[in-house]
């Protein structure tokens, strides 16, 4: 299925090679530059270096840029060191207390671009509905940013700012250790929270006794276990254990025997090992020409030839109109998703005008309604949490055992009801319910089911354990993170496969969408994390098949003749700089002197970074989020930040869905308390009467 088959697409300046020109080639369309019979053009100039240019009313124009169209620094120069700096990523990624290195690859940018395709594509769907075209302008600074829900969070609530972590994630208070030197090599590997982490907890215990390690971890209740409240000096005690556990361990231990114990862990692969992964095979992922990836999520339809709206009339499914603004006014999203890939997914739906039900349960509540990451939150409510708010924006929350007996009562009208299912559970699980695709789309003809997951759907490891840093280290991610002569770092102390799966799914469900409009078919997409972290280290892969054996670079960067990151004047304060030809160096050189370094570190971040931009060199300081949220003007400019009044903890600010529509801006509403709506819903959508409602309520449906 090629849901852009037909449509062309216009390239403007160095957008050709960048990852959503690939986006929009892997659904059917053709880059080929005619402006004026253009369906779409891209570009990474902005609106107003496009300005003179005739782009029909019809086209959906997408800017990627380093500080977006408009605004006091959309004419800075950029590229993928300062926008990362400027977008406050940069100075959270490497060892505490020493120089920030940037992650492997363009990592933000590739983030923008995903995120452009999902605005694309959202554009198309409202073209769809109303006939016209639009700008969409996203700010690579911007969409940086929007990865930092943790450090916008600990700022606005606990003025506290995160540090580089090195190997460990940060989780509000805590840093949880996750990349392990082996004895060949490095693994990935998290203690986890709850239910999800308590039986992987545990193997690794068991296996660390087998071995003959002192383990301080014997005995431990994992189902009791939090990583945001255990005490600084028992994290310490554990993780040394673990240390000398893993230092024991091979590369093929943790493949082989530590996969079949059930272990949180993978192995850190290079390059190579990507191109070698069995799991990648099976998919087909590799199976191109070129034996680089092409593809950006799996579209099937179903294999039922009347499955689809109107398939017996020959009529195409109603254009659906709704109140809300954005260019997905009118779509019905059923939302089963939990944690990040799924949540922001709908999120971000919900931001751009779906109508989003979140079906929750007290049961098996979110991890995101845990998680006790500011003061202002605590273990004893589900409803007091900014983490939650900030993924859940635009949504309405149904509680709903979906095991007790009259819940297919509620939810059965609502599958006929939405256009869209969401879901990031482990493959196979929605099967176990009755709710996978093949299921749903003999109930509702056309339905568009949406699945994330760490492996996608199909493949040997596919119900495997995996989180954001699973992709991370699978894909050489991890691997290629860091300074030559040291250990690899977590790629961003933010998440990263968790923030870009969504907007790939976003986009595709909009796309599906509009192909529904065309052709009555529904499909079901599966997104991988893994699948999708190896796109962004395609040029990786391409140096690895030539024979080459990439290595990590530090802040250097092939494609770029000259950058690094500085000191400046005060604690833990740097600048980027990078100088893309031989006369921006020189002119570089002429303004510091030969020791950039120091001539930087007497200055001012800020006040160097304004300098050499004026004098046209890409430079900018290394935010932190004070700096983003009460001291850039762009940022203030762009509204990256919407206050919202939430129920419980009141107005603050939640950052908003980085993205610009020129004809259908976003309106986001507050996230939803438990189980806020599940009454309205049963008699709104599900058409319950009063007595029915309160016969469920009764019986413990909605719970």
């Amino acid at each position: 299925m090629k849901p852009l088959a037909g449509h062309k697409v216009a390239v403007l300046g160095n957008m050709a090679d960048r990852p959503l020109a690939r986006y929009l080639a892997s659904l059917g369309a053709a880059l080929d530059g005619d402006v004026a019979n253009a369906s779409f053009v891209i570009d990474d100039l902005g609106l107003e270096n496009t300005a003179h240019l005739t782009i029909p009313e019809s086209c959906v124009h997408v800017s990627v840029t380093p500080f977006g169209s408009g605004g006091p620094h959309s004419h800075w120069q950029g590229g993928e060191l300062v926008a990362s700096a400027m977008g406050g990523t940069l100075r959270l990624t490497g060892e505490p207390g020493q120089k920030p290195v940037k992650e492997a690859g363009d990592a933000c940018t590739f983030h923008a671009d995903m995120v452009g395709a999902a605005g694309a594509m959202a554009a198309h769907y409202a073209r769809g509905r109303h006939g016209l075209g639009q700008h969409v302008d996203v700010s690579i600074q911007q969409v940086a940013m929007s990865r930092n829900v943790n450090g916008v969070l600990v700022w606005q609530f606990d003025r506290r700012k995160l540090d580089r972590a090195g190997g460990c994630i940060a989780y509000g208070k805590a840093k949880v250790q996750v990349v392990w030197k082996l004895a060949d090599g490095w693994c990935f590997h998290a203690l986890m929270t709850g239910r999800l982490g308590a039986p992987a907890n545990q193997a690794l215990s068991d296996w660390m006794d087998e071995a003959g390690i002192d383990n301080p971890m014997r005995g431990i209740d994992w189902l009791a276990y939090n990583r945001s409240t255990l005490a600084v000096e028992t994290r310490a005690e554990w993780e040394a254990a673990m240390a000398s556990f893993f230092a024991m361990k091979t590369k093929q231990d943790i493949a082989t025997e530590g996969h079949r114990r059930g272990i949180n862990a993978c192995v850190v692969n290079e390059p190579a090992d990507v191109l070698a992964d069995e799991h990648l095979k099976a998919r087909g992922f590799l199976e191109t020409p070129d034996g680089l990836p092409a593809r950006f999520a799996n579209i099937r339809q179903s294999t039922d030839q009347n499955a689809a709206v109107g398939a017996n009339s020959g009529t195409a499914p109603a254009i659906h109109t709704g109140d809300r603004p954005g260019p997905l006014s009118g779509v019905k999203v059923l939302d089963f998703a939990w944690a990040l890939v799924g949540s922001i997914t709908t999120k971000t739906l919900g931001d751009l005008g779906a109508e989003v039900v979140k079906i929750e349960s007290r049961g098996r509540p979110d991890l995101s309604r845990l998680d006790v990451q500011v003061s202002a939150s605590s273990a004893k409510s589900l409803d007091d949490k900014p983490w939650f708010a900030h993924l859940n924006s635009s949504k309405k929350s149904l509680t709903l055992n979906l095991k007790a007996d009259g819940a297919r009562d509620v939810l059965d009208p609502l599958i006929d009801w939405a256009d869209v299912v969401a879901e990031n559970f482990s493959p196979g699980t929605m099967a176990k319910l009755g709710l996978d695709y093949d299921s749903l789309a003999v109930r509702n003809p056309g339905i568009v089911m949406v699945s994330g997951s760490v492996y996608g759907q199909t493949g040997p490891m596919a119900k495997e354990w995996g989180v954001d840093g699973t992709g991370g280290a699978l894909s050489g991610r991890t691997f290629l993170t860091g300074f030559p002569d040291g250990d690899p770092v977590i790629p961003g102390a933010v998440p990263y496969g968790d923030v870009i799966v969504p907007f790939v799914m976003a986009g595709h469900v909009a796309a599906a969408l509009q192909n529904r409009r065309d052709t009555g078919h529904g499909c079901h997409i599966d997104a991988s994390m893994y699948e999708i972290c190896v796109q962004q280290m395609r040029d990786f892969l391409s140096r690895a098949k030539a024979g080459e054996r990439p290595q990590r670079l530090g802040n250097a960067d092939p494609s770029v003749l000259f950058q690094d990151v500085f000191p400046a004047a005060g604690d833990d304060r740097w600048v980027a700089i990078s100088a893309f030809t031989a006369e921006q160096k020189d002119r570089l050189l002429a303004i510091t002197g030969p020791d950039i370094a120091a001539w930087t570190a007497q200055r001012e971040d800020h006040a160097i970074a304004a300098q050499l931009q004026e004098a046209g060199i890409a430079a900018g300081a290394l935010q932190d989020c004070e700096d983003l949220l009460e001291k850039d003007p762009q940022i203030a400019a762009r509204e990256a930040l919407v206050m919202l009044n939430h129920a419980v903890l009141g107005p603050f600010g939640h950052i908003a869905t980085p993205l610009r529509f020129s004809r259908d801006p976003m309106e986001p509403f507050r996230a939803p308390g438990m189980g806020e709506h599940a009454h309205e819903v049963a008699r709104s959508i599900s058409k319950l009467s009063e007595t029915r409602i309160a016969e469920l309520e009764k019986s413990g449906v909605f719970q």
